[in-house]
C-alpha cells in the first residue's frame, strides 16, 4: 500500500486535502513540513503533501526554501483546495468572545483572520503552533477559556464546538498543496486534472544589468503564460536571489529547452521543479 505524509496532526488543512484527493492509501502526520519532505527523501514514505501558497497569505516559506535548500524532491501534482477558518472552542464554553484570553493557530491562519480578532477579540494573547490542527489539540486538553483557529475535520477530530463559521478576511480562500514523490507512477488522484503548470528555478548572474527583463522576455516572446514569478534570497549574502517561475503549460521538447538554453547563454541557471498536473477540489 502507498504511504502517504501530510503536514499534521490530525485536522490540518493538509489532511483534509490529502483525504479529499486521494482513496484509502497508508497516511502518516508529520509535526513539521521538513519532516514531511525528509521522510520522503528518505524513503519512509512514498508521497509528501505540503503547503506550498496561500490566496491571501502568499508563499509558504518553509516550504519552498527547504525544497531548494536542502531537499530537492519534484512536484509530482498540486492540489489547490478552498479554505474555511472556523472559531474553534470546547463543548463546555458558554461565554462571549470577550472572555476568550487565548487564540491559538499556525501563523498563516491568524493573518487570514486578522480583521476578525481585531473587531471581536483585541485583547486575546495570540498562540502561534505550528499547525491548525495542533492547534485545536491544544484547545482540547486545557482548561482556560481559549479558542482555536481551524477547519471543521479539526473540531470533528478533537471535540470541538464551531463557535462561529467562515472568520477568515476575505472569501476566496484557497491553498495550494504541493504532492511531493521519487516516483509520480504512485500517484493516484481520485479526480481530473484541472490544468498543467511547469514551475522553474531560475538564478540571475550577479553583474549582469537588466538580466530579469530578459529573463521574463524569453518566455514572453515565446506567448508562454507565467501564473507566478517569486524571488527568494539564495542565502549567500545580501542582494543574492533565486527566482521561482510558474509557467501554465506542461513541459515540452520545444519551447522549454530553447528557452532553457537562452537564458544560460545569459548566464542564468535553470532547474526544472515539476511538470505537473493541478487539481482543484470542492470541499
Amino acid at each position: 500500500m502507498v504511504k502517504i505524509g501530510y503536514l499534521g496532526p490530525r485536522g490540518t488543512f493538509t489532511k483534509l486535502a490529502v483525504d479529499t484527493a486521494f482513496n484509502g492509501e497508508d497516511k502518516h502526520s508529520f509535526d513539521t513540513i521538513p519532516e514531511c519532505i525528509d521522510a520522503v527523501e528518505e524513503n519512509r514514505i512514498d508521497i509528501g503533501v505540503v503547503p506550498l501558497e496561500n490566496a491571501i497569505e502568499g508563499t509558504v516559506q518553509l516550504t519552498v526554501d527547504y525544497l531548494v535548500h536542502q531537499v530537492r524532491l519534484p512536484i509530482i501534482a498540486e492540489i489547490v483546495v478552498p479554505i474555511q477558518q472556523h472559531l474553534l472552542v470546547d463543548s463546555i464554553f458558554s461565554g462571549d468572545l470577550s472572555n476568550l484570553e487565548e487564540i491559538h493557530s499556525h501563523s498563516h491562519a491568524i493573518a487570514q483572520c486578522h480583521q476578525f480578532i481585531h473587531k471581536y477579540m483585541p485583547d486575546a494573547a495570540i498562540n502561534f503552533t505550528s499547525s491548525t490542527g495542533k492547534a485545536a489539540e491544544v484547545v482540547s486538553k486545557s482548561d482556560k477559556n481559549i479558542a482555536a483557529i481551524g477547519n471543521k475535520l479539526a473540531a470533528e477530530e478533537y471535540g470541538l464546538r464551531i463557535y462561529q463559521e467562515n472568520i477568515h478576511d476575505y472569501p476566496n480562500n484557497h491553498t495550494r498543496f504541493a504532492v511531493l514523490a521519487k516516483n509520480e507512477d504512485i500517484v493516484k488522484i481520485k479526480h481530473d486534472k484541472q490544468a498543467e503548470k511547469t514551475s522553474l528555478l531560475i538564478t540571475l548572474p550577479s553583474d549582469y544589468a537588466g538580466a530579469l527583463h530578459q529573463v521574463l522576455s524569453a518566455f514572453a516572446w515565446r506567448k508562454m503564460n507565467l501564473s507566478k514569478i517569486e524571488s527568494r534570497p539564495m542565502k549567500t549574502g545580501l542582494g543574492n536571489y533565486f527566482f521561482i517561475v510558474d509557467v501554465n503549460q506542461p513541459y515540452d521538447g520545444v519551447l522549454f529547452p530553447s528557452v532553457q538554453a537562452e537564458l544560460e547563454a545569459l548566464g542564468c541557471k535553470v532547474t526544472v521543479l515539476g511538470t505537473y498536473p493541478v487539481y482543484q477540489m470542492n470541499i
